[in-house]
């Protein structure tokens, strides 16, 4: 197993889709990039610690490449505004690749490089690309958030939709029980 951290908004919003892809063993929700030791979501969502909202990807390199997850992030998140997704707002959503390693690191640059040269975004990737330092998993209570609360209002109208989309868009990455087969 290899490892991938992205922060790309809310990690409510986000686990529910690595979670379902052919190749991903565990998805874990947590806090990275910032100056304070073992944050609590509290501390996070006061803007005063640096970290962002992340998810930690433990993936099967032979099922799912690193290039795969990359496109995944790209698509299913806006990547040109800065510490904001949609209506979450402040640093802790920032969009974030840590990469592991140099091979990563490179091909996150490359992906950003050649996403941003397209066009394919009317305003530039604000995306950072950083090393991975210490990764923080959040409380129990943030794991596996939308496969346990699916029916509070917030799952049902910001983060299904999400995932319906996700599903239509990449079914045939999606693990046996989420591709509709």
């Amino acid at each position: 197993m290899e490892i991938a951290t992205f922060g790309n908004g809310c990690f409510w919003c986000t686990e529910a889709i690595f979670q379902d892809l052919n190749g991903v063993e565990k998805v874990v929700s947590g806090y990275a990039g910032g100056q304070v030791e073992d944050p609590t979501y509290k501390q996070v969502c006061s803007g005063s610690t640096g970290h962002a909202e992340v998810l930690q990807i433990s993936y099967d390199p032979q099922v799912i490449s690193y290039a795969e997850l990359l496109e995944i992030f790209w698509k299913t998140h806006d990547p040109t505004t800065l510490n904001r997704q949609g209506n979450d707002v402040g640093t802790q959503y920032r969009s974030v690749i840590f990469y592991h390693n140099e091979e990563q690191k490179q091909l996150a640059e490359k992906y950003k490089q050649e996403l941003d040269a397209s066009g394919a975004f009317p305003d530039p990737i604000v995306t950072t690309i950083e090393p991975m330092t210490k990764f923080w998993p959040a409380e129990n209570y943030h794991q596996n958030y939308f496969n346990t609360h699916g029916e509070e209002p917030y799952c049902r109208f910001l983060i299904r939709p999400k995932v319906e989309k996700f599903r239509q868009v990449f079914k045939h990455k999606l693990k046996a029980e989420h591709s509709g087969s």
